[in-house]
């Protein structure tokens, strides 16, 4: 609304942007089943009749993703139909992040302290521990009113950020940033992801919104876990208000980051006037003022010239004392993970976890 407000014009020609949302998995699944309308490759829009070019009036002209590896995977399925590529990693079109958030550790403060002093660092080897440990809380140092730990990770099905718990963790098991099908489907990896994942308290009942589930059930959805940096900040004034254990934020070795990419669809169902709309948008989106604003949403600028202090209202600035970082401490970023590997954890996690 606020770039429309703008009465902006490329080319001579005024524009408005329209916005759709839509969560990064099922975006995935449409652009697999091609269910926007791209064409064939010996197809061309001049071809199609005026029922068929009003049809495609509608077709996507940007996509920002939660992660670049949901581009490449698209990219990788269109290339495979269409011989060629239809998002770009080089050039004016090229996917450009927008703002960027990591997957880090949210534990409630009474529990996290009983992990420090019973397991030195969070880590996934710690919450592993804290997991298969028999006597629940008690064993651990905990009060036994605490019952058993309960992991906190978003539905791998619901929201891709489960995939990247998941591969993270795998990071850590293997202590490397890139894993394999071969990884996956150790039998070892397994038995100690199964483990991991069994502490969950119910992915049947979770919603994709798992960071707000926390904030509004507290201790019921779970102790802590690994979640989206941008949606804990958001969430943090809500878990304070109802729950008087207060949430601290810690920062894994092994790090997935989102660097939510302006993606431009290049082929020809979209005309040039709209791809150079499309960038007349991204570059607004990466301009100094909402780059700040996006401050206020616990994302992180993707323009070098704002700091996350640069705003009153950055969340950056409100919750430093719950263990925030303006600058993330040193980590090992995870590599994109391919489809096979993808495919093989959602394969893994419907056979093993899924109800």
């Amino acid at each position: 609304e606020t770039f429309n407000a703008t009465d902006p014009v490329v080319d001579d020609v005024p524009v408005q942007v329209e916005i759709v949302a839509m969560d990064g998995l099922t975006a995935l699944g449409r652009w697999d089943r091609n269910d926007f309308g791209a064409l064939p490759a010996d197809v061309r829009p001049e071809d199609l009749s005026e029922a068929e070019q009003a049809v495609l009036e509608d077709f996507p002209t940007a996509w920002v993703p939660d992660s670049r590896y949901l581009v490449e995977l698209a990219n990788a399925s269109y290339k495979e139909r269409l011989g060629r590529d239809v998002f770009l990693t080089d050039g004016e079109y090229r996917a450009r992040p927008i703002a960027v958030s990591l997957f880090t550790w949210g534990i409630y403060e009474s529990r996290a302290d009983v992990l420090k002093d019973r397991f030195g660092a969070i880590t996934w080897g710690t919450i592993h521990d804290a997991a298969i440990a028999k006597g629940g809380w008690p064993e651990l140092g905990g009060d036994s009113s605490w019952g058993y730990f309960k992991l906190v990770v978003p539905n791998p099905r619901k929201n891709v950020g489960g995939l990247t718990a998941m591969i993270a963790a795998a990071g850590e098991y293997y202590d490397r940033t890139g894993v394999g099908v071969e990884d996956i489907t150790d039998p070892e990896f397994q038995a100690w992801l199964g483990e991991l994942m069994g502490s969950v308290t119910d992915f049947s009942s979770a919603s994709a919104y798992t960071a707000e589930d926390f904030a509004l059930f507290g201790y019921s959805v779970g102790d802590g876990g690994q979640l989206l940096e941008s949606d804990l900040l958001q969430n943090m004034q809500g878990i304070l208000t109802r729950w008087e254990d207060p949430l601290v934020v810690y920062y894994p070795r092994y790090v997935t980051w989102f660097d939510f990419p302006f993606t431009v669809w290049i082929g020809p169902e979209t005309s040039a006037l709209e791809k150079n709309a499309a960038l007349a948008f991204q570059r607004f989106l990466l301009s100094e003022s909402q780059q700040e604003a996006a401050l206020a949403y616990g994302l992180r600028p993707a323009n070098p010239n704002v700091a996350v202090d640069a705003s009153p209202e950055s969340l950056f600035v409100k919750w430093q004392d719950r263990g925030v970082e303006p600058i993330v401490p040193r980590a090992d970023r995870m590599r994109s993970p391919d489809r096979d590997v993808l495919l093989a954890l959602l394969r893994w996690f419907d056979l093993n976890v899924a109800e």
